[in-house]
């Protein structure tokens, strides 16, 4: 089995009060199970670590670890080094995306099953904009998070697969902590 270094993006944690993780008690989980190298990056449930397995494996051991430990289920979408170097390399909205806090990544655990333009047929979606690529959607909402017409499109959509969104500020850290 070859050693990967692989960034870990939990879904769903330390969201206000419920489901609180703490990144020392996480890191020191991660340890105690075999991974090396095991570092966090704020406290929205990213991790970097090396591990000896494939990554179907280590996302499911990973998974059953935490609800073992802290009493709930996380989901848990993985991406290698190499993977996570080609997400920011692409970077189909560079040309627009000027605000790190701004512009996201949705991890997908799987590519989608109809097409986005499908999805978001007749959606008004402002200054808004997205690529999608294979299981990566990149969204930049020049008016915030909060207040995008397409986030919240988004948010309506149901029966996709699992994913987590991170900001581009988050990811292009992640990338300089698997170096």
């Amino acid at each position: 089995m070859v050693r990967g270094r692989y960034a870990v993006f939990l879904g769903g944690i330390n969201l206000g009060r419920a489901r609180r993780v703490a990144m020392a008690d996480l890191r020191t989980l991660l340890t105690e199970e075999g991974y090396d190298n095991v570092g966090t990056l704020l406290q929205s449930g990213n991790v970097v670590l090396d591990a000896d397995r494939l990554p179907a494996e280590l996302g499911t051991a990973i998974e059953q670890a935490i609800e073992k430990r802290f009493g709930f289920p996380v989901g848990v979408i993985l991406r290698s080094r190499d993977e996570l170097a080609r997400v920011v390399a692409k970077n189909p909205l560079a040309g627009v995306a000027d605000d790190g806090s701004k512009y996201v990544v949705v991890f997908l655990a799987r590519p989608l099953d109809r097409p986005l333009e499908d999805e978001l047929a007749g959606a008004e979606l402002g200054a808004d904009r997205y690529a999608v690529d294979g299981t990566e959607m990149y969204i930049w909402c020049p008016g915030g998070l909060r207040d995008s017409p397409l986030m919240r499109t988004l948010g309506k959509i149901k029966g996709g697969p699992p994913s987590t969104v991170r900001n581009w500020n988050t990811v292009e850290k992640l990338v300089a902590m698997m170096r």
